[in-house]
């Protein structure tokens, strides 16, 4: 498939929120694939689809070690989180250079439309679950970055202007 460009911060598609998934088409498997092809490439471990422009609550994760083992979700839901915290460094191919470490639940159950248009139902664990944590961000307009102080935030987005200067 292809290889799509995600879009830079602070494009204003990346503070909307996506929009629910009807039903499950070829073209949707096309973008999802388009999605996969693009988080192997940067190398990451999940894509939600607003990151390349496409306003839909589509998402996929993938942490495995040899990796081919992309979940596909559409319109994810988190049903359930553990109190224990993982703490992961997160980042984002939008804003390239800076990353921030981020405490959030060891494992989450998710709720979501899996590529067959069938509800399925899902525990994460460990990097799969920050990762699925951090997609549903996107897919609600978040950014990693919204987890920290105001004063971190404020250091990460003036590293991140110097970067690409």
């Amino acid at each position: 498939m292809t290889v799509r460009a995600c879009l830079p911060w602070p494009d204003k598609r990346l503070r909307t929120a996506a929009a629910p998934v009807e039903m499950i088409t070829g073209e949707i498997r096309e973008i999802w694939q388009d999605m996969i092809d693009t988080m192997e490439a940067m190398p990451g471990v999940g894509l939600a689809a607003p990151q390349i422009g496409v306003m839909l609550r589509l998402a996929v994760v993938d942490g495995s070690d040899t990796r081919g083992r992309a979940v596909r979700l559409a319109n994810p839901e988190i049903l359930d989180a553990v109190s224990e915290m993982r703490t992961h460094e997160e980042a984002s191919p939008n804003l390239p250079g800076v990353s921030a470490t981020l405490k959030r639940p060891r494992l989450v159950t998710v709720r979501y439309l899996d590529e067959n248009g069938m509800i399925n139902r899902r525990d994460f664990a460990d990097l799969e679950a920050t990762s699925v944590q951090h997609q549903i961000d996107h897919l609600n307009g978040k950014m990693y970055f919204d987890h920290l102080s105001t004063v971190k935030r404020d250091m990460l987005l003036r590293r991140a202007r110097k970067v690409r200067t």
